[in-house]
């Protein structure tokens, strides 16, 4: 409002009145009436004033019974100043008494006294210009025109000061002076009458604080600059100017029936006024500053109702928000919400309004309660997205990223004001904090649904409001999240059994079912917890619902809409079908046109997330939340007092740990998925927010991954340790790498932990657990050839493992041939395919395909090489392993149980790469599918070297009747040969061995033939070969120890029966055994002597003489 506008102009019909003129003024009998209605809404009862009444000295008492409350005339009259009295006495006037509403109101007498016995001072002897002093009344008069711009003067029009000011004449209070002979000049003793007689002349159609309000302001500037002349006296008058227009500004709003003004249609109204000053700016005439609140809140107990006006305005502002976004003018709201955060009077009773809490559902909190619409503000929502994205398919990155970067610090300022807000909410007291945390539990507990596989955007909060409420509650763990862990202690590991704010019983737990975490939490403790672990566990869940909600939804988009594209394109190429039929090409251009807007839609949203998420700062402080996250589970999970620095025990005890079996599953899931997101798009910010604890917590999870029950859970934390070792800006080797290799925690325990899960992952109980083995094993790989060559520990701990773990290391071995033999078929075997498929749509090929043969066939060949592609990767890493593990030790590879099949498995594969079936594997670019085909062969050479200085190796790979055939080894040495893909002295070796597998399968051989046939007793029921070492299964058949054991690594039952074994059950057939080997020995005995007794024979023929011999006897 122009403070030089008259606050008096304007009717609610304008025709009724001319545009400056002042609306009449109600009788002297309705002013009466007005003033016992105010008089008897506070409980005061009181004589009319009779104006033929004879002036007295003093006020008559009040005839009022006590009253409950404070009258308003107590509240609103002025003091007997004692420095307004002796001005007014050094003026020669009469001392002003209190006026009071009921009471008669002595004016001052504003005559001159002549008789004055002062000696008049003498003239100044230099002639000097006259200096015309302004009285202490003529000061009160001028300031009080200038505050109410309302005289008593009818014919003072303007004020002296500033002429454009009109003046609105108060015709009941000037026939009051005037019956009185007082002068008609406003004073302190008047001013409440001067006040409600200018509130009853103020239109009806305005709210009373466009005059209330402005006065005030104009009060209060006036005292904050005051004049050079200023006394105490004339500060009493603006202090006692200001003291009323407050109060009247506080009845105004509390008892607008004080005024004349019915507020029984509608109680809602003074608040509705109030939130229209609340978000002007301050420097506003009608605008509500510090100053105005604090005097307000310090008659919050004399002014019933006050405060309830005050908390329903910021309700009303709130619902105002609810439907605005960004790019609406919601700073003045917003600036109303900062303006209370400063007076925690104000947030007290907002917190006791029944909207602060008011919600039933999700939707219902961004918009029914208080704070609500306020954190539902955000880019994210669709109207922002359009704006920061108009054209997001055709925007160039620079473009994109120039957006999301003003999204981000829109969205930052916005919390850091949010942060402000519920900062003060904390600190008012215990109940109002309390009342802020049910908020945030109120949050979280009303978006379960947000972790559905499907649900429906209106049944929960948008995800504006749940990253803002995420981002602040981080915020709110940041003063005990130091790097030293020290408040680690203060986080209640019971606070899901003590009264807590967070539901979680329908969440899915880390080890437990629904029976056993209800049984659990039903065992209740006394008492609550304290701030820190409340705000804590309340991070935890928003992060749950909140951030890693929308990471999820990230995550989807890429695929959505490449869905969506893809159907797009379709549509169009159908174009030509409508050509001919306007009204078929109307509809069609139509749905091109949904389709289109709705993946444009899709992907400024992508965008927008990508922004949003990508706020390193917000990653940062989640990242050090997620720390102290890890830090606890490892203290719950192995009952300790962990903190980075001091050692993990492994494996951990057995006994059952229901404190951390029941927690919600959420608890370990945030920390995973929020590292995970980071290392795929902030890498950058991760050398300054981890330390130790990810690394332990992986580890020990691994090793002693009986604690968590989810299998995709336990995969993720090998995911983590293999992002670790990713290349990222500073740290070339991966941010965990050196840390991998120098921990004595992870020398210690992470080879074994990877070799574990390794095993463990053949069966997840999962329907996808056939291929999700092959990504975890392929991550496995990564992380231990990253450490491998960095410290030789891990080749001694391999060592370890196979000697003091045999049956462990076995199993690990033979999974890890499995692997090889799968995915080399499985990559091999589709090259001829593709081979073929590449050649029939060749573009020199004859064109004898149909567009829709094409097609097909074109989807099956990506088909196949996006198949073939996978598999070969994984096989490269797994002959990888091998290498690294059978150059190590090579004794662990040739224990019997193993040898033969892994002599079997590289027979084969040789003869697939150099044999004749060699050429069939020719493709036109095998790098794109990591095929690298004479590098392959070199490393099954390179494992051939490695092992063949061992008897039983060359042994067995003699004795594979399927695979093992001398020309491949030949074929194979000249193709390394030729390619140079060896040096010389690896040729030689491998020459070397290739012989004496030549020499094996010779002896081989010729014992099969010495032995002849093998009696059935003897014969390996399964393989059919001569067992060396029976044992009776518990079905009572027998077996040889190698067939068996090897038939359990895979399948852990009883071959002929199907009931689940171990080795541990079966029994050695000594017996058996001995007649076995006395067999062998005396067929070998027989052998070597028919041997020996032909070998006589034919020297004993070469001797004998033929019969044309000469005779040389005499």
């Amino acid at each position: 409002m122009d403070p030089n506008s008259n606050p008096f102009e304007g009717s609610a019909d304008p025709g009724t009145s001319q545009p400056n003129q002042t609306p009449d003024a109600p009788d002297r009998e309705t002013m009466e009436k007005i003033r016992l209605r105010r008089l008897a809404k506070l409980g005061t009862t009181t004589k009319a004033t009779d104006p033929s009444e004879s002036h007295s000295g003093s006020n008559p008492p009040s005839t009022s019974a006590e009253p409950t409350k404070p009258s308003r005339s107590q509240l609103v009259s002025p003091s007997a100043s004692s420095s307004i009295l002796k001005a007014a006495a050094e003026n020669k006037t009469a001392k002003p008494v209190t006026g009071r509403l009921g009471t008669k109101r002595h004016r001052e007498d504003h005559g001159i006294d002549s008789s004055s016995s002062e000696k008049p001072i003498a003239p100044p002897t230099r002639k000097a210009m006259p200096v015309q002093l302004e009285s202490l009344q003529d000061y009160t008069d001028r300031i009080l025109q200038t505050i109410l711009q309302a005289t008593v003067d009818p014919e003072n029009h303007t004020l002296k000061s500033n002429k454009n000011v009109q003046l609105t004449f108060l015709p009941n209070l000037s026939a009051e002076l005037a019956s009185e002979n007082q002068p008609l000049k406003l004073n302190t003793g008047i001013l409440d009458s001067a006040i409600l007689e200018a509130t009853s002349i103020f239109p009806q159609s305005k709210p009373l604080l466009h005059y209330l309000l402005p006065a005030w302001s104009r009060a209060q500037t006036l005292r904050r600059t005051p004049t050079r002349d200023m006394t105490s006296e004339k500060t009493e008058v603006l202090e006692e100017a200001k003291r009323m227009c407050i109060s009247n500004c506080m009845f105004a709003l509390a008892m607008p029936m004080l005024f004349g003004r019915d507020s029984d249609e509608d109680d809602k109204l003074p608040a509705q006024y109030l939130a229209q000053s609340l978000i002007l700016h301050p420097t506003d005439s009608c605008g509500i500053d510090d100053e105005f609140l604090k005097e307000a809140i310090g008659r919050f107990d004399e002014v019933e109702g006050l405060n309830d006006v005050f908390a329903e305005a910021l309700h009303i502002l709130s619902l105002q928000v609810a439907g605005m976004t960004m790019e609406s003018d919601y700073r003045g709201h917003l600036n109303a919400l900062l303006l209370y955060s400063k007076f925690p009077d104000l947030l007290r009773i907002v917190a006791e309004h029944p909207a602060f809490l008011g919600a039933e559902n999700g939707p219902d909190i961004q918009t029914n309660t208080i704070l609500g619409p306020f954190f539902n503000l955000s880019p994210l929502r669709t109207a922002s997205v359009k704006v920061f994205f108009p054209s997001p398919r055709t925007m160039d990155k620079a473009a994109i990223a120039r957006s999301q970067d003003s999204m981000r610090m829109t969205l930052q300022a916005l919390q850091i004001d949010l942060l402000g807000v519920i900062n003060a909410f904390v600190r008012v007291d215990s109940k109002t904090r309390g009342k802020t945390l049910d908020w945030f539990a109120l949050v979280v507990n009303k978006n379960h649904k947000r972790r559905a596989m499907q649900y429906k955007p209106e049944e929960v909060s948008s995800d504006s409001l749940m990253v803002n409420a995420t981002r602040i509650l981080d915020f709110l763990c940041e003063p005990f999240m130091d790097t030293s862990f020290n408040k680690m202690d203060k986080i209640n590991a019971d606070y899901f059994r003590q009264n807590p704010r967070v539901a979680i019983s329908d969440e899915t737990k880390i080890n437990a079912d629904e029976a056993t975490s209800n049984e659990y939490y039903a065992q209740t403790i006394p008492g609550s917890s304290h701030f820190i672990s409340e705000v804590f566990f309340l991070a935890l869940a928003a992060h749950h619902y909140g951030i890693e909600s929308v990471s999820t939804k990230l995550r989807n988009m890429d695929r959505e809409i490449k869905y969506f594209e893809k159907n797009l394109a379709k549509m169009e190429a159908e174009r030509p079908k409508f050509a001919n039929n306007p009204a078929q090409r109307a509809h069609f251009e139509s749905v091109i046109a949904r389709h289109r807007e709705f993946i444009d839609i899709m992907t400024g949203k992508k965008h927008s997330i990508e922004g949003i998420m990508m706020d390193q700062k917000m990653q940062e402080t989640s990242l050090r939340f997620m720390r102290y996250v890890a830090v606890w589970l490892l203290r719950v999970g192995s009952q300790s007092d962990y903190i980075p620095g001091r050692t993990i025990t492994l494996p951990l005890p057995q006994s059952e740990n229901r404190a951390f079996s029941c927690l919600p599953e959420y608890a370990l899931q945030n920390v995973v998925d929020n590292f995970k997101f980071v290392y795929r798009y902030v890498p950058q910010i991760l050398s300054f927010s981890t330390g130790p604890e990810l690394m332990v917590l992986c580890i020990t999870f691994l090793q002693c991954s009986e604690l968590i029950k989810n299998p995709y859970l336990k995969s993720s934390l090998v995911t983590l340790l293999f992002s670790g070792t990713w290349p990222i800006s500073q740290y070339q080797g991966g941010v965990m790498t050196d840390l991998l290799a120098s921990s004595d925690f992870a020398n210690k325990h992470l080879l074994h932990a990877l070799i574990k899960f390794y095993i463990e992952c053949e069966n997840t109980g999962v329907s996808s657990q056939f291929y999700d083995k092959f990504n975890i094993r392929y991550e496995i790989f990564q992380v231990i050839k990253t450490v491998w060559s960095r410290n030789e520990v891990y080749s001694k701990q391999l060592k370890h493992e196979s000697k003091v773990n045999r049956e462990f290391f076995v199993q690990f071995v033979n999974l890890l041939l499995n692997d090889t033999t799968y995915v080399l078929d499985e990559a091999m075997g589709k090259f001829p395919r593709i081979r073929a498929l590449e050649k029939e749509l060749a573009s020199d090929a004859p064109n004898t395909l149909s567009q829709e043969d094409r097609q097909k066939k074109d989807d099956e060949l990506q088909q196949l090489a996006s198949s073939a592609t996978s598999y070969m990767q994984l096989a490269n890493e797994t002959l990888e392993m091998m290498k690294l593990f059978t150059s190590a030790l090579k004794d662990a590879f040739i224990m019997p149980e193993i040898v033969h099949r892994l002599a079997s498995m590289m027979n084969y594969n040789l003869e697939t790469l150099a044999g004749p079936k060699g050429g069939q594997l020719k493709v036109t670019n095998p790098e794109k599918y990591h095929f690298r085909p004479i590098q392959l062969l070199s490393d099954f050479i390179d494992i051939y070297i490695n092992l063949g200085s061992s008897p039983d190796f060359i042994e067995a790979v003699a004795a594979d009747g399927r695979s093992y055939k001398p020309l491949i080894f030949d074929r194979a040495y000249t193709i390394l040969s030729n390619k140079s893909m060896k040096d010389p002295t690896e040729l030689k070796l491998f020459a070397q061995i290739k012989d004496r597998f030549f020499e094996a399968k010779a002896e081989a051989d010729q014992a099969e033939l010495d032995l002849g046939d093998i009696p059935a007793e003897f014969e390996d029921p399964i393989l059919g070969d001569l067992m060396k070492d029976p044992v009776l299964l518990p079905s009572q058949n027998i077996v040889d120890r190698s067939t068996i054991v090897q038939h359990l690594l895979s399948d852990a039952k009883d071959p002929f029966t199907r009931q689940p074994m171990t080795i541990d059950d079966v029994i050695p057939d000594s017996d058996l055994k001995d007649r076995i080997s006395k067999w062998k020995e005396e067929k070998l005995a027989a052998a070597k002597q028919r041997l020996k007794d032909m070998a006589a024979l034919e020297v004993a023929d070469e001797l004998a003489p033929g019969p044309d011999a000469m005779d040389t006897t005499e």
